[in-house]
């Protein structure tokens, strides 16, 4: 048996293992229920992985809600897409900005508040299979909303609603009481290198 045939042979070897194991735990996962998921850190990819799946139920014929906490300002190329299915996604764009354009905390934590109601009815609406709460972590982290009346209201949601959180900074109450949690970790980004945020990449 030649090097070449030997090396595929102890691939096949690995595989048949991993497989194994893959579909004993397969097997043992039986639980479907809603799930709470966060996608934090510093890193590009938090809200575009949140609107991937928004795609994602759409496409098993899924109804979603969104609800985006800080961006608003400017329209962006998920909001363009997703509101062309408003049979489907009920959106609402909540925010004026970034904090640091905005500048003013309590015009902030008032529209925060309104948003917040926004996501309520949604969270409360079981025909909504998933439900995106965009930059909501920066809202949190800022005080804009407090912690234990979001999460009392999340966890109030209908048996089968998933939720996704998006945003810097997600607080330790959040990450303990979710059941899957992303950190998006920055290694390099164009805007280091002076490149400005460009249409479908950034927004």
């Amino acid at each position: 048996m030649g090097e070449s045939a030997e090396r595929d042979a102890r691939h096949q070897a690995r595989m048949q293992r991993k497989k194994a194991v893959v579909d004993e735990k397969i097997a043992a996962a039986r639980d479907e229920y809603g799930l709470l998921l966060v996608h934090t850190g510093n890193g590009k990819g938090k809200s575009s992985s949140a609107f991937g799946m928004v795609a994602r139920a759409l496409g098993h014929g899924l109804k979603v809600g969104v609800v985006q906490f800080i961006k608003g300002a400017a329209s962006t190329g998920e909001e363009a897409f997703f509101r062309r299915f408003p049979e489907q996604v009920r959106y609402h764009v909540m925010g004026e900005g970034f904090t640091w354009e905005t500048q003013d905390r309590q015009r902030d934590i008032a529209r925060a508040a309104e948003a917040w109601a926004v996501a309520r009815a949604l969270l409360a609406d079981p025909d909504i299979a998933l439900v995106v709460l965009d930059e909501l972590n920066i809202a949190l982290k800022y005080g804009y909303l407090e912690l234990d009346a979001v999460l009392a209201d999340i966890q109030a949601r209908p048996a089968m609603q998933h939720v996704v959180v998006t945003g810097r900074g997600a607080p330790p109450g959040l990450v303990e009481a979710a059941d899957t949690v992303t950190e998006m970790a920055l290694v390099k980004h164009a805007f280091q290198a002076g490149v400005k945020a460009q249409q479908g990449i950034e927004f």
